[in-house]
This record gives structure tokens, C-alpha cells and sequence, in this order.
């Protein structure tokens, strides 16, 4: 029999942050995470503290992105790499309104820290009213971190790349594994847990295209008008992505597809090739908050979900929040708290 401190059910970002959170504090740990990729691992990898539509920010976002910015080095200090790509986002302004919005915003309390005043107009792009730079945005190297992490956990023997049986679960133990633990980092897939099954998370499919452009840009840059556009390599960009929180299907959605083919025709008046279309389900929940708690009946089973479409920010900001509740008896805050949705 194998004794370990933890059981992680999911690789995606909520999964490997708290993995994190283990290796910083000398816990023991098997982390189960399926060959097929998750959520996570098809996503941008944006790091924005903006919300790029309405040019508002969200709750506690320069205390994530600090938070981010120590772990990231933390991380890189057993990796050998930091994955964070220091790329300010670049948002393409559609009207005159809305660089005036901009400015205002600017100047508010809230803003100021982000929303640089210092307008800029792109070569090679559609962008008659210029654009604005994102202070403290930047993207993670997505394939980079998830590639390394398995590695990692495989060197490591934290790793175990198969399915998960719950029905192999017999009072604190799994197969030959004794836990003291067990963390469900499941994303869409908790709604196949047992234990966890009733949280109200849902699915909101999102989709993306690689690119090969015509024409190049001429810079390193995120762009963002509709969608966001950022190289990948020499000859691939990442654009996307959209959000279905109506669309179901485990398939490619054509009408997401001409959406961003749309999209990133408004701004790229040249010729691309499409390389690939990919989609995955993001968990998302009604209040924006993840969820974060234990079982009623089972108090060493907890779920860690719910982050939604800023995966990165909340699954490492929130990775300690939940090791400290569990290792130290800290309270969680009521604002991602499990106990929220019980009367």
C-alpha cells in the first residue's frame, strides 16, 4: 500500500496549482489526470486583470496577479522555466466611444493601475482608432507548462495517467493508495462525481482557431478585439475564443467557427489558412466565484472547481486558500465557499 498526503482528481490549472501548493509544503501526493486534454490545456493562457468588453476589472484582481507573478517564479524553481509570457494585451478600439471610455476609466481608482493612456496604431492591421495597452496582462505558455508538469509529476512518480473509478473509493484509501486527502479538480467532468455531482456548475463551451496568416504582423503582440490573436510560433497564431454557454455538443460548433473566422477577418484584412479548430468546456459558475469546500459527510473530500474562463488567475490564487483551509483550519472565504448553495 502506497501512503500519500493527497489524491488530485484532474491536471487541468485548478489540479496542478494546488499540486503546487503540495510540493512547496513537502506533501505527498498522486495526481490523476487522463491522457485526453482538458479545458485547461486547449486555452488561451491569458493573464488579463481586464474585462476587455466593458473596461472593468473584477474581484481581487491585483491580488491575483501578484499572486501569480511569486508562484510562476516559485514554479520555476524546481521546472528550470517560467512560463509566463510578458506580452501586454492590446485592445483594438471599434469607435471613438470607446477610446474615450477607455480614458475615463483610466483615471478611476480601480483602472488606473491597468489601462495605460499611451494609444497606439498598429502596421499591418485594421485599426483606424489605434489601440490600448493592458498594464500587468501577459499569457502563459500554455503547451510549455502542461508539458513540463507531466514530466515532472512522471519523474516524480506523482503521476497516474488513467481513469478515475469512483466506485474504487473504500473509506481513505484507492486501489493500493491510502490518502489522507482527496481534492477533485474534475472541472466539467465533477458532474460524473458522486460526492460532488449537485454543484451548480456549468458548461460553457468555448472554441478557437490556429492560424497561418498571410501576411505577417510584424510585432510580438496579444491582440484583442473581438477575440484574441497571439503567435504561437514562427508560422501559427492562436485566435479565439468564443463563448457557447448554450452549445452542448462534443464537436465542432460551424457557427463558433465563421464566428471567429468573422472575427479576426475585421481586423486582418489579408488571407490566412486555418490549421486547426479546437473547443473545450469551460466550468463556469452563475456568481463568477469558484468553488471551493468539503463533503458534508465526507470532511477529507473537497472539491476545487468552478474557474470559469480565468482559470489561471483563480486556479493558483485559490490553490492556497484551499491548502491552508485543509493544512491550517483556515476559513474559506464566503464568496467561493461550497456552503454558499445550502440553505
Amino acid at each position: 500500500m502506497k501512503n500519500v498526503d493527497y489524491i488530485i482528481v484532474g491536471g487541468g490549472y485548478a489540479g496542478i496549482f494546488f499540486a503546487h501548493q503540495l510540493i512547496l509544503n513537502g506533501k505527498s501526493f498522486v495526481i490523476f489526470s487522463e491522457c485526453g486534454k482538458s479545458a485547461s490545456q486547449v486555452s488561451a493562457g491569458i493573464v488579463n486583470p481586464v474585462v476587455l468588453k466593458k473596461f472593468t476589472t473584477f474581484w481581487l484582481a491585483k491580488e491575483q496577479i501578484n499572486f501569480l507573478n511569486t508562484t510562476l517564479n516559485e514554479i520555476a524553481e524546481y521546472t528550470g522555466k517560467n512560463y509566463q509570457i510578458n506580452e501586454n494585451i492590446h485592445r483594438i478600439f471599434h469607435d471613438q466611444k470607446e477610446q474615450e471610455l477607455w480614458l475615463t476609466k483610466s483615471h478611476t481608482d480601480e483602472l488606473k493601475p491597468f489601462l495605460n493612456t499611451e494609444f497606439k496604431s498598429l502596421g499591418t492591421i485594421l485599426n483606424s482608432f489605434g489601440a490600448g495597452s493592458v498594464n500587468l496582462s501577459s499569457r502563459l505558455n500554455v503547451k510549455g507548462f502542461f508539458n513540463d508538469f507531466k514530466a515532472f509529476f512522471k519523474e516524480k512518480n506523482h503521476l497516474r495517467e488513467d481513469f478515475f473509478d469512483y466506485s474504487k473509493i473504500s473509506a481513505n484509501s484507492y486501489e493500493n493508495i491510502s490518502f489522507k486527502h482527496i481534492v477533485f479538480c474534475e472541472g466539467i467532468g465533477v458532474k460524473h462525481n458522486p460526492f460532488f455531482s449537485e454543484i451548480p456548475v456549468v458548461a460553457n463551451k468555448g472554441h478557437h482557431l490556429k492560424v497561418k496568416l498571410s501576411q505577417p504582423l510584424g510585432h510580438q503582440l496579444t491582440l484583442k478585439k473581438k477575440h484574441f490573436l497571439f503567435p504561437l510560433n514562427e508560422e501559427i497564431h492562436y485566435y479565439g475564443g468564443t463563448y457557447d454557454p448554450n452549445e452542448r455538443g462534443d464537436e465542432v460548433d460551424e457557427f463558433a467557427k465563421q464566428q471567429l473566422i468573422d472575427g479576426l477577418s475585421e481586423f486582418y484584412p489579408h488571407s490566412f489558412e486555418i490549421k486547426e479548430v479546437n473547443y473545450g468546456f469551460r466550468p463556469t459558475v452563475k456568481d463568477r466565484r469558484p468553488i471551493l469546500g468539503s463533503h458534508p459527510e465526507y470532511p477529507n473530500f473537497y472539491v476545487f472547481n468552478g474557474l470559469g474562463a480565468r482559470g489561471i488567475l483563480n486556479g493558483c490564487y485559490f490553490s492556497k486558500e484551499l491548502y491552508e483551509h485543509i493544512e491550517k483550519q483556515k476559513p474559506l472565504m464566503p464568496e467561493v465557499n461550497l456552503k454558499r448553495f445550502t440553505k
